[in-house]
């Protein structure tokens, strides 16, 4: 991922969705939670349908992700930096035409009648939290040339970045990643082109991933299925 060089294709595939990461450590772990992702105290809230739209390209560097910026002033997860995507919508056919929706409404960017969006994961925001999504993740290659327009209320800015990169300007507290985000930056860090995301992701099996909020001494945990104390 960091050579100098993109290479076609990688043999590594994407962690099964679900998995617990190999010997890596969750940012997000013992962190609370973002704006808008308070707990709920005991009240279970329903999970709303949304989808969300990973847009790769490939650079000198390695591959990059499109990464935007949710407005601070916002309730829900108010300057945190995420992929494009959002509640669907009454006149969605589903949740692949909710993601294109969304990201052309929040990055300005169009997807050809002919693009390939391929299903990548399914995650459920933890029964513990307040705000609660189930949201399908979509994978895609930007058109040539795309570059993104943020509509300056919802999203304030826009970046392509190799996933390696969000990750460490993350840790530096450069930008705000929430969990998921963390969690899909990772899965893509391990690949040298886009080709080799895409070709991954059309094998993997999409099974729903439900984190868990765990609260000790007051700080909030985050596990993944999996991991030890999650059950």
């Amino acid at each position: 991922m960091d050579s100098d060089r993109a290479r076609e294709g990688s043999s590594r595939p994407l962690p099964a969705a679900g998995a617990a990461p190999a010997a890596r450590p969750a940012p997000a772990a013992g962190a609370a939670p973002a704006a808008g992702e308070e707990l709920n105290g005991g009240e279970l809230s329903e999970a709303r349908e949304a989808a969300t739209l990973i847009l790769l390209r490939d650079a000198p560097g390695g591959p990059e992700v499109l990464l935007v910026e949710r407005n601070p002033e916002q309730r829900f997860m108010g300057g945190a930096w995420v992929f494009p995507g959002g509640a669907t919508h009454p006149e969605d056919a589903d949740e692949l035409q909710a993601a294109v929706r969304e990201l052309r409404e929040e990055a300005g960017i169009a997807l050809p009648q002919d693009a390939e969006l391929i299903r990548l994961s399914r995650w459920i925001t933890p029964a513990e939290v307040s705000v609660r999504f189930d949201t399908h993740f979509f994978l895609a290659r930007a058109p040539k040339g795309a570059q993104p327009e943020v509509d300056g209320m919802e999203c304030v800015d826009a970046r392509w970045l190799r996933p390696r990169d969000a990750l460490e300007a993350g840790a530096r507290d450069e930008l705000l990643l929430v969990f998921p985000t963390v969690k899909h930056l990772e899965q893509l860090a391990e690949f040298d082109s886009v080709a080799g995301a895409l070709a991954a992701a059309r094998h993997r099996k999409v099974l729903p991933v439900q984190p868990r909020v765990l609260g000790e001494g007051g700080v909030a945990r985050v596990l993944l299925p999996g991991e030890p104390g999650y059950d």
